[in-house]
């Protein structure tokens, strides 16, 4: 098997070049950096079967030689990098998601796609089915990834129905764990960077809003079986514990004994209040659902960022 990997020097990106070179899979990464780093390839830099090419998806790419999978893991993913990076979010999704399809079609190849939960917006269904067609604010600031990965969506299935390519779909829902960076904006590292450095908490509205958490090497088994799945239609992923913010962070600070106080501050422009997966599809097409309890997920990478800021 030989699989390549867009977005591969990100947070879940490096954990999936991790997860197929342990299956055996030859693993091209394909990564530009403008959010993810080179440090986390370093554990694979050494391994024959590891392949990483510097580029930007948006762009067409040719790889010689044939290609088994895949998997189109490429975008920002944060509010703080695709509100910093609006027209680079917009065309990976567009762009990005075009050249890569044409890459799978071309080698007959398996083809997998990271949407998200965004893809449901400020959400009037709870929880989340793959059914829902979403509440989306198409040109607010958030819609340039919103939409992103709508487009996407759409264009995967076009080349599903119209090409035949072997596609398939994830929607992913908070994810944690090794490898996040501290300042890429999202509630978790936010907490934890805060709690660890004695600052405030930030708390956005009153933290009544919800938000559900997924352990990385849950979200890595789910990916894996779904790409070697007989099913094309979106597949949410994530865990479906659901927690307040605000719950969240007095887990944080118990968690990290931290000193901390929580800070107030109003809530950012169409900020969904409710985010929860229904993972019914997951569950009976691919036997999945999350293994590791938040807890468990969370000393794991408290320990990380201990290590990261030399604690």
């Amino acid at each position: 098997m030989r699989t390549l990997i867009t977005g591969g020097g990100g947070f879940i990106g490096s954990h999936l070049t991790e997860r197929f070179l342990s299956a055996g899979h030859e693993v091209i990464a394909v990564d530009n950096f403008i959010t993810g780093s080179l440090a986390n390839l370093d554990p694979f830099r050494s391994n024959p079967k590891f392949t990483f090419i510097g580029h930007d998806i948006s762009y067409p790419l040719k790889i010689k030689g044939p290609i088994d999978n895949v998997l189109h893991f490429a975008s920002p993913a944060s509010p703080v990098d695709y509100l910093m990076y609006p027209i680079q979010t917009l065309k990976v999704g567009s762009l990005g998601t075009h050249n890569t399809l044409g890459l799978a079609k071309e080698k007959k190849a398996r083809y997998l796609m990271a949407s998200t939960s965004e893809v449901y917006g400020d959400p009037l269904e709870h929880p989340q089915r793959e059914e829902y067609w979403g509440n989306v604010n198409p040109i607010g600031i958030r819609g340039v990834y919103d939409e992103a990965k709508r487009f996407s969506e759409a264009m995967v299935m076009a080349y599903h129905r119209t090409h035949g390519v072997n596609t398939h779909i994830i929607r992913i829902f908070n994810t944690y764990g090794e490898r996040m960076r501290l300042d890429d904006g999202r509630v978790l590292p936010n907490f934890m960077g805060q709690a660890l450095r004695s600052e405030p908490l930030t708390v956005y509205g009153d933290g009544s809003q919800t938000r559900s958490f997924c352990y990385v090497s849950d979200l890595v088994e789910g990916i894996y079986r779904l790409l070697f799945a007989d099913y094309h239609e979106p597949v949410n992923l994530g865990n479906p514990s659901e927690v307040t913010i605000l719950e969240f962070a007095e887990e944080i600070l118990k968690l990290s004994k931290s000193k901390s106080k929580i800070e107030f501050r109003p809530l950012p422009q169409d900020d969904p209040k409710v985010r929860k997966p229904d993972i019914t599809r997951a569950r009976t097409i691919l036997g999945w659902e999350p293994k590791i309890d938040r807890h468990e997920g969370l000393n794991r990478t408290l320990r990380y960022f201990q290590k990261q800021l030399g604690e």
